[in-house]
């Protein structure tokens, strides 16, 4: 490959990640205005999510998830006044994606097993940091309990694995599995395969 090739097709890289990563920060901005506290918090259907299953198409995918995540982790730190606080959302949510965009990538051929990657990254990471963001916010109880946060850091972690571990399976299986298929319909194919 000559140095125009390579120049060229990291550029071409470069610039998916881009897209993606926006396109990404978009959906998730219009995600937390339409669907607010189900966007972020210990309930999650961040609808946006789906459009991960563009990892089993493209490897820049990773980095443009990753960066998309961060965005508009970013933009709802500066607009819900989280403070220093949500920069564990920044970092740690960044983290999951990055981790859930790999074993997508790495698992592209079977695409039921790739998306369960950002199942699995989410509902172990999130909980981890969330139960310390809610508390600062102000917010002590587990949603739809009596169970106080303070003092209470494992039951809250375990209500935040299974209950966005469930968001996050609805929203990549019912909506992103569907997107994967219509992509494909569409001739959309993993771009190593087409190489």
């Amino acid at each position: 490959m000559s140095r125009k090739d390579a120049r060229t097709l990291r550029t071409r890289s470069l610039a998916q990640a881009g897209i993606i990563a926006a396109i990404y920060a978009a959906a998730s901005l219009v995600c937390m205005l339409v669907l607010q506290g189900l966007a972020w918090g210990p309930v999650q259907f961040r609808i946006s999510e789906a459009l991960c299953v563009v990892a089993v198409f493209s490897a820049p995918a990773v980095p443009g998830l990753t960066l998309g995540c961060i965005i508009a982790n970013l933009v709802n730190v500066a607009v819900s006044g989280m403070g220093m606080l949500g920069l564990l959302d920044v970092i740690f949510g960044g983290l999951a994606t990055f981790l859930g965009a790999l074993w997508c990538r790495r698992f592209r051929t079977r695409p039921r097993l790739a998306i369960f990657g950002f199942v699995l990254s989410n509902a172990l990471i999130v909980p981890l940091y969330l139960p310390i963001i809610l508390q600062g916010l102000g917010f002590y109880t587990i949603p739809f309990t009596t169970i106080s946060l303070d003092g209470a850091y494992l039951p809250m972690y375990l209500f935040g694995l299974i209950a966005i571990g469930i968001g996050e399976a609805v929203v990549m299986y019912a909506l992103g599995l569907p997107l994967m298929a219509a992509l494909r319909k569409f001739g959309v194919e993993d771009e190593a395969a087409a190489a």
